[in-house]
């Protein structure tokens, strides 16, 4: 992992030295898949983590205490949620997995994905975030010099 203190971009390869991570076992409903995991990047306020994951054969829950964006690499697996029906994910799909959801994953012979993870924040912290950005629009409109932003940022506010 890079020290981001010193680096204003961070570039990573996905094709990283895997640990073991195992799933834990009581989320195991079939097979014996093994889970590998490596952190590529960890935001300086340690709310968000990069990892690259890929796990083999099995049938597994996943209950997510974090909010997690999937970009899949390699392999497949057909993921449910209980509401949606099951989907198969390939190389190239993109996969939103909100707190509190509970996935039903079956990776028939292997998959590897690069996860983007957020910690999630409590309610009450989310709702003055909001209520701050909403002031400073706010106070930009009534400010005698506009500040320029870029699309992202506006997007973000």
């Amino acid at each position: 992992m890079i020290d981001q203190s010193r680096a204003a971009m961070i570039a990573s390869a996905t094709d990283v030295e895997l640990k073991p991570a195992p799933i834990t076992q009581s989320w195991v409903r079939e097979g014996k898949p093994q889970a590998r995991n490596s952190i590529l990047s960890r935001s300086a306020d340690g709310m968000a983590t990069t990892i690259v994951w890929d796990c083999t054969a099995g049938k597994f829950d996943w209950t997510y205490n974090i909010d997690e964006t999937i970009y899949f690499l390699e392999g497949s697996a057909v993921i449910s949620d209980g509401h949606s029906p099951p989907r198969r994910f390939g190389p190239g799909d993109v996969l939103f997995l909100p707190h509190g959801t509970v996935a039903h994953w079956h990776v028939e012979e292997y998959v590897r994905k690069v996860a983007f993870c957020r910690k999630t924040q409590p309610k009450l912290v989310t709702v003055a975030m909001r209520g701050a950005r909403k002031l400073s629009r706010i106070k930009q409109r009534f400010s005698a010099a506009p500040v320029e932003r870029d699309a992202l940022t506006a997007a973000l506010a």
